[in-house]
């Protein structure tokens, strides 16, 4: 799991390759979801749930009290943009989804909302997942069903895998 984090914090920061970081970053939730769940499958409720539990807090309005992006309209963007390419969801709470990317300009604009889009600083928001799966995982490692269905989690085998390929990297 970690080695996986921290390919989508590299392609944020290290590669600037926020397309691959962003796609990374919203199969987050699903990814954790599932770790934790009995049967090791990814919902939509589990999604939101797990969104709203650990990255939601983090950006809640001064104002309203509110996070700027739920767990339903973080799903929304992740269906929009991992299915169809989209940044716009019919049934979001925002026209759509703007990811700023940084700059030479020092101005953040990290969640905040101009006329009815949501801005979100790329980096940022990518981060903000990354660590919120980190600080999850200290609740989880150890624990079942996280560690059963880790069994089963993608990785990186730096000299193969036997008895199918030896002395070359392979992710399965």
């Amino acid at each position: 799991m970690n080695d996986y984090l921290d390919q989508v914090e590299a392609a944020a920061n290290d590669s600037r390759f926020y397309y691959l970081a962003l796609a990374g970053s919203l199969v987050i939730p699903d990814i954790c979801g599932a770790l934790e769940s009995k049967d090791g499958g990814a919902t939509g409720d589990r999604y939101k749930t797990w969104f709203d539990t650990h990255v939601a807090p983090r950006n809640v309005s001064y104002f309203t009290r509110k996070p700027y992006l739920t767990g339903e309209d973080c799903y929304r963007f992740r269906c929009s943009f991992l299915h169809q390419g989209r940044t716009q969801h019919p049934k979001s709470g925002y026209t759509r989804i703007l990811f700023i990317e940084p700059g030479p300009n020092p101005i953040i604009g990290h969640m905040n909302i101009v006329n009815d889009a949501l801005n979100i600083d790329v980096r940022l928001f990518c981060t903000e997942m990354v660590d919120s799966a980190r600080q999850w995982l200290t609740g989880v490692v150890g624990t079942e069903p996280y560690e059963t269905n880790l069994n089963a989690f993608v990785r990186r085998y730096p000299n193969g895998l036997a008895p199918y390929i030896g002395g070359m990297p392979v992710i399965s």
